[in-house]
């Protein structure tokens, strides 16, 4: 079987040249091999894979072939000893942020290294480029190390068919999902507006465009339309320097997305026909890409089921993952369910958004831990994250990260908590860690809005009395002794006795306190106090009975203990 092509130096350049990276020096390598993308650590002796890194790439110290992302790194001398040492380590390329100096020494040393240096755009972001250069590079379908190809190009490389789409046209194009994010884009994009530049930085049409062109009428069209719609910018309402042609991607009726290229005028008709026709291939492409993740999501989901239930074949899976010897901490992301029964239709609504947060909770702990997994089990999403130590500030680290999570996704996670396990030493403790995470997700979510993120230890208390609620349950036990005749008295007579005594006793015995906890008078409290001790035969002084009291009452469901309105 035939190994699958090689992306070349020459290609990332022609794809993300002259608006993410600038070439500086050392380019006489042009078709030198890229296999994959590697982190610069200026505290760490060895370079860390980014998210996404193939599983068959080479270890984190290994940066043969690779492009080095040197995050920090603008003295002039840095920049130097950094090409010579990465050159002795065979890598293709290295990566700064713009501006640099780039001045006969660094241009002498990327010569000799054989190494070429480029520079990222200012505005673009390290995380931006890491995924485009991963999108670049293709790699193979999990499981399938053969070359596929649609049209002639390796399957779902939207990349390659913007760039032979672009060829058609003559013109810089875009390819964009139903939400106007940038999945490729085609070189030349330096010969297109300001706009288009921003759009492509961002990897998303900027707010403010979609929010104009939707109120114009343009999507309307877009999506109504088979054939291509020409944008022109005097009928526009905001800033386009140049008029856009573009078509809308369908797979049968449903929308994928849409292609955008940037025209200096209207086109005649054999190009508009090129655009519709190339369109239909994009619809493959894109269709293939779906179906990729897809697989690698239930791949993945499989894998991180594995670890999680601890069997024999968890330290497979760990290793799989490339999470086999190393201590990780189990985080377990829910949704509080809404109350009574829910439509068909809300429910399909839920599950998409479980989805939908799995892999934004996916991409924001790759973002800071690339070896992290991620995956829906169920209904709760489940992240298995790797820690650097074994020492209480790792912990209080998932604590951090878990707790940005949800501050930074705001209002679309209101309803959201996450609970975290105990730390795993190794793949023997991560079902612990697991039903750890579980314990402490469960707490939060009964808990109502309030507290969203946990660890076990936090809320270990509560967690115990849901567990003693649920033997209490499963036995059908019922209160007994004194909240059972107390129970049976405010039924009876419309008396708010068994409130009285869960204000008393959660005020620990303070009268004024508890008074104002029942919103009566201090008189009125003690008055009732002393009838719940003659109704429930109890003795307030004796502290068994308190706290038999005290146990029976947080055990007891809310509906039975609803004050009087």
């Amino acid at each position: 079987m035939p190994g699958r092509p090689r992306t070349r130096l020459s290609r990332v350049l022609d794809d993300l040249g002259g608006v993410l990276l600038e070439p500086l020096a050392g380019l006489r390598r042009r078709g030198a091999r890229l296999d994959h993308v590697v982190i610069h650590d200026p505290l760490d002796s060895t370079p860390e894979a980014p998210p996404g890194t193939p599983p068959h790439a080479p270890a984190s110290g290994g940066a043969a072939h690779a492009v080095v992302l040197c995050v920090g790194v603008r003295a002039p001398e840095e920049i130097v000893r950094l090409l010579r040492e990465y050159g002795r380590r065979e890598a293709t390329a290295l990566v700064v942020r713009q501006p640099v100096e780039a001045g006969p020494e660094v241009v002498r040393a990327a010569e000799e290294a054989g190494v070429a240096l480029l520079g990222l755009a200012a505005g673009a972001s390290w995380a931006q480029l890491a995924a485009m250069l991963r999108t670049v590079l293709a790699e193979e379908d999990l499981g399938d190390a053969s070359p596929q190809t649609l049209d002639g190009r390796p399957a779902g490389d939207l990349f390659a068919v913007a760039n032979a789409v672009a060829a058609l046209l003559d013109a810089p194009v875009t390819i964009e999902d139903r939400a106007s994010r940038v999945l490729a884009f085609s070189g030349r994009q330096d010969e297109a507006d300001q706009p288009r530049a921003r759009t492509i930085l961002g990897r998303q049409v900027p707010p403010h465009f979609t929010r104009h062109l939707e109120a114009n009428g343009v999507f309307e069209r877009l999506y109504r339309e088979q054939g291509p719609v020409y944008v022109d910018p005097r009928s526009q309402d905001f800033e386009m320097g140049m008029p856009r042609l573009a078509v809308a991607v369908r797979a049968g009726d449903e929308i994928l997305g849409s292609v955008w290229a940037a025209v200096p005028g209207p086109v005649g008709e054999e190009r508009a026909q090129a655009l519709v026709d190339a369109a239909k291939v994009v619809a493959l492409h894109m269709l293939r890409l779906r179906a990729g993740a897809d697989v690698e999501r239930r791949l993945r989901a499989d894998l991180v089921s594995t670890v999680l239930e601890g069997g024999t074949a968890a330290p497979e899976a760990l290793a799989r993952l490339g999470l086999l010897g190393r201590p990780l901490v189990v985080l377990a992301m829910g949704l509080a369910d809404p109350p009574g029964t829910s439509t068909p239709e809300e429910d399909v609504s839920r599950t998409a958004e479980r989805q939908r947060l799995t892999d934004a909770l996916a991409t924001h702990l790759t973002t800071v831990q690339p070896r992290a997994a991620v995956a829906l089990l169920g209904n709760v999403a489940y992240g298995l994250l790797p820690l650097p130590g074994e020492q209480p500030e790792d912990v209080a680290r998932a604590l951090r990260l878990a707790t940005a999570f949800l501050e930074r996704t705001g209002r679309d996670t209101e309803e959201a908590a996450i609970g975290i396990g105990p730390p795993a030493r190794d793949g023997t403790g991560v079902r612990r860690a697991r039903e750890g995470a579980d314990r402490a997700l469960r707490v939060l979510l009964a808990a109502g809005r309030g507290r969203r993120v946990a660890t076990l230890e936090d809320v270990h208390i509560d967690a115990l009395l849901l567990d003693l609620a649920d033997l209490a349950a499963a036995r059908g036990d019922r209160p007994t002794a004194a909240i059972a005749r107390l129970l049976d008295h405010d039924a009876r007579h419309g008396s708010r006795l068994v409130h009285t005594l869960r204000c008393w006793l959660d005020a620990f015995g303070d009268v004024p306190a508890a008074s104002a906890r029942a919103h009566v008078h201090p008189n009125t409290f003690r008055y009732r106090l002393g009838r719940l001790a003659e109704v429930g035969e109890l003795d307030l002084k004796d502290p068994d009975q308190r706290f038999a009291a005290m146990l029976q009452l947080r055990l007891l469901p809310a509906s039975e203990d609803a004050p009087e309105a």
